[in-house]
């Protein structure tokens, strides 16, 4: 890499044509800036300037030197102004959860952007793990975990609970619920549906449940906005946390049916220890705190 004091030198007395006077402004000598001019030209290989007499004029490769210069400059001060300038309302914010969390995240995100045109979201639906090694990765600025990942460089903060749902059409409201009457109807599948089965149904109907692999799988879906479609049309039920449920355009055609033994996971704000939140991504962390209040 060109050494950056050499190359501020160059710069400056490519801007005021003058030894003298690119001395002058950098504090230093002439002799200094000379020195600099020729330790910049043996690194590159390169004459920079031409000189006639006590005047001098930049050679091709002088032009391109002082244009990468001025770059420089100009990155270093978009640097130092977004370091001055720690706004809520701009710079990139990265952010991992699972896929029935972001579907109550999202439309606050939205309605944040709205307001703020500089700022960028990136919001990623992700397996535990996933969310985890993004974290440690510096892949994701926040994460939703559903337990404390307990890791020497995360911290973690408690937002309060979900719960994991039966969900069945809203004609079902209020009908006593059997392991049959749902094997008769059939589970609408998805990435996250068999291990939310073998969390609750073994609770709640020991004696009939088999497992997961021995569900009568009615359809299966990986899209989580259209997990709840087949069950709104009365084809099946299904096994979603309460987040997922709650954010359905058509929610009034769905019921959750009260289990005996009801089953709850953790919402956990992540983050990387020892890295203090900029105002941008505290905005976020209320959002997230928002969205988890919303489920009571």
């Amino acid at each position: 890499m060109l050494n950056a004091t050499w190359l501020e030198t160059f710069t400056t007395l490519a801007e005021t044509g003058h030894f003298t006077r690119a001395a002058q402004r950098l504090n230093m000598t002439q002799p200094g800036v000379s020195q600099h001019l020729r330790k910049l030209e043996a690194q590159l290989g390169q004459s920079l300037i031409a000189q006639d007499g006590k005047s001098f004029s930049l050679t091709p490769a002088g032009e391109a030197v002082r244009a990468l210069g001025q770059a420089r400059r100009d990155e270093e001060r978009r640097l130092r102004e977004a370091i001055a300038t720690d706004s809520p309302d701009a710079g990139e914010v990265r952010i991992a959860c699972s896929g029935s969390f972001a579907t109550l995240l999202y439309p606050r995100i939205l309605a944040l952007l709205e307001t703020a045109p500089d700022l960028t979201a990136h919001l990623e639906a992700a397996p535990q793990a996933a969310i985890k090694r993004g974290l440690l990765e510096g892949a994701f600025d926040l994460g939703i975990l559903d337990h404390d990942p307990g890791h020497p460089r995360l911290e973690a903060e408690h937002l309060g609970e979900e719960e994991l749902c039966l969900v069945l059409p809203v004609r079902d409201a209020g009908a006593e619920v059997t392991f049959e009457a749902l094997e008769a109807r059939g589970f609408v599948a998805h990435p996250d549906g068999f291990a939310h089965a073998d969390e609750l149904l073994p609770l709640n109907f020991p004696e009939a449940y088999q497992g997961a692999d021995r569900l009568r799988v009615r359809t299966y879906v990986n899209q989580i906005g259209q997990i709840l479609d087949p069950v709104a049309r009365g084809i099946g039920y299904t096994l979603l946390p309460r987040s997922g449920v709650e954010a359905y355009a058509q929610r009034d055609l769905l019921a959750v049916i009260p289990l005996q033994r009801p089953r709850r996971h953790g919402l956990w704000l992540t983050s990387r220890k020892g890295r203090p939140l900029s105002a941008r991504l505290m905005r976020m962390q209320r959002l997230a705190q928002e969205a988890a209040a919303a489920l009571g």
